[in-house]
């Protein structure tokens, strides 16, 4: 009589690789995807981001959250759902936009490591460094799950800022903004940190450079600028020649940051480099020479239609910065993004992402 009541495993067949999985009862798609080690596209794995966007095709999913908070109304009308919001009620069939079978294909790994560098990049930021006890491999742009030995705060997710050997690296670097409130962030910034011991999982995230010879248009808000400037140290490192645009949008003078090593980043690079920083707030009487307004106002002028578009900070910069781009003939498919999301952001969904 029991075995009437209990929960019943769902298939999910993904169409762009006729793949099946099997979901176990409450499982997300992303997370039955991730289980059967799928590179599925995701990022913040909380509902607000919509990197993990996929159609479904067949049978019915209970959402966690409202996705039309993320999604728009031409997204929502053509079946499209957020996967890793989304628990299949039925056998299910999906197919996900722009299917990039390049992704990162790296082993999840949890090592432990023992913090040993702290730099104040801001009021607000804080640059950390940790030694890892083994190697991590991930590739530039990516992600990684970190959280303290102790236990006290639950992990969150941060880009790393530093890069990596084919072979792995055991020092990696995360530029960490504090939230006022958050359960983690906020004890980046105690000077006696140091010493302390974290653990790592990861690489997560679908947000890296794709091999092309067009150019870099790259728009960075706060904390964000830490995947662009691992990317482009990698590329760096790999000899591109690829034209750089780089836009970095901050409030005043006061919020910008890691300009020394933008600065070394253009006097290496093989080919043109054009990096301006835009501030919001910045007081009227201050010297600032630069630019002013938002950082979206600035991509006039710099972008071309064939531009590779890379995209890294608050959700409404991104999004904004998708329909700007867009009005200067780039493509969908050539624009990409990761949306940095803390608890304020989500707390409409009342779900919890980086804070």
């Amino acid at each position: 009589m029991l075995s009437l009541f209990r929960k019943k495993t769902r298939s999910i067949t993904l169409d762009n690789t006729q793949q099946t999985l099997v979901a176990e009862p409450g499982e997300t798609i992303l997370q039955a995807a991730l289980r059967e080690g799928i590179r599925f596209p995701h990022s913040c794995r909380v509902g607000g981001c919509a990197v993990c966007k996929c159609r479904l095709r067949q049978g019915q999913v209970k959402e966690l959250t409202e996705s039309a908070y993320v999604l728009n109304t031409e997204d929502l009308d053509n079946g499209y759902i957020l996967a890793c919001q989304s628990v299949p009620k039925s056998d299910i069939s999906i197919s996900v936009p722009d299917w990039d079978e390049r992704s990162p294909d790296h082993v999840i790994q949890s090592v432990t490591g023992t913090i040993t560098g702290q730099r104040f990049l801001t009021h607000d930021i804080t640059a950390i460094t940790i030694e890892l006890e083994q190697p991590l491999i991930f590739t530039a742009g990516q992600y990684a799950q970190l959280s303290f030995v102790d236990g006290r705060a639950p992990a969150r997710s941060y880009s790393f800022a530093s890069v990596c050997a084919q072979s792995g690296t055991k020092t990696i670097e995360f530029f960490i903004r504090s939230i006022e409130g958050g359960a983690l962030s906020p004890r980046f910034r105690d000077p006696a940190i140091r010493g302390a011991q974290v653990n790592i999982e990861g690489p997560y995230g679908d947000f890296w450079l794709r091999p092309d010879d067009t150019p870099i248009f790259a728009i960075a808000g706060g904390s964000g600028l830490a995947p662009l400037l691992s990317i482009l140290r990698q590329a760096l490192a790999d000899h591109s020649t690829r034209p750089v645009t780089l836009l970095f949008g901050a409030r005043t003078q006061a919020d910008l940051y890691a300009l020394d090593e933008i600065a070394d980043l253009k006097k290496q690079w093989r080919g043109a480099f054009e990096f301006t920083p835009v501030l919001s707030s910045e007081p009227e009487d201050s010297d600032w020479q630069g630019l002013r307004g938002w950082v979206t106002q600035a991509i006039e002028g710099r972008i071309s239609g064939t531009s590779q578009v890379y995209l890294c900070g608050p959700a409404g910069m991104i999004d904004a910065a998708i329909d700007e781009c867009q009005k200067f003939s780039v493509r969908s498919t050539q624009i990409f993004f990761d949306k940095f999301t803390d608890s304020r952001d989500l707390a409409v969904n009342g779900k919890m992402a980086s804070a």
